[in-house]
């Protein structure tokens, strides 16, 4: 007399089906997890796209090295600062400066310094929670400094992406 076990109380069947199952359903939970999330692209530069490479334009990164920019950004009590430290700034036209967020972009922000005694300045609270990526441009867009905030801290430096020549 054979003493057979039920189907389900054999092993081998949940690992043959459980397994199977639960990567399904694994899966599925990333794929739904990756959808609601949105995208986490955080790099606002436009890129061309050429065969297997991606590449940025980085012309206004040149001249900015070529004319030895470089700034420090004060922030504190609601006012921005920016101010020269070596190349030839144009003094008397504003600045645009641009706060990306670390995972965000509808927290960006776009402020628009002034010419100020010591350089130029704005009026604009701004969140010390987390990092901030830095930009700052001419109006007429023919020059870029970068930099980057960190937590808590409310000096950073700013210069070209690229180096000197």
């Amino acid at each position: 007399m054979t003493d057979r076990k039920s189907f389900w109380r054999e092993p081998m069947v949940w690992l043959v089906f459980g397994l199977p199952l639960a990567s399904i359903v694994a899966g599925v939970t990333l794929v739904v997890i990756a959808v609601r999330s949105g995208g986490a692209d955080t790099v606002s530069d436009q890129v061309q796209r050429v065969a297997q490479v991606q590449t940025a334009d980085l012309g206004m990164d040149n001249v900015a090295s070529q004319r030895k920019l470089s700034a420090v950004l004060r922030a504190q009590d609601g006012v921005i600062e920016v101010l020269p430290a070596t190349g030839d700034f144009d003094r008397t036209q504003p600045l645009r400066l641009v706060l990306a967020h670390p995972s965000q972009a509808s927290a960006d922000l776009h402020i628009e310094l002034a010419p100020s005694a010591l350089g130029w300045r704005a009026d604009a609270p701004l969140d010390f929670s987390h990092d901030w990526s830095l930009q700052l441009l001419p109006t007429d867009d023919s020059w870029r400094l970068r930099g980057r905030l960190l937590k808590r801290q409310h000096a950073a430096r700013l210069g070209p992406a690229v180096a000197g020549r």
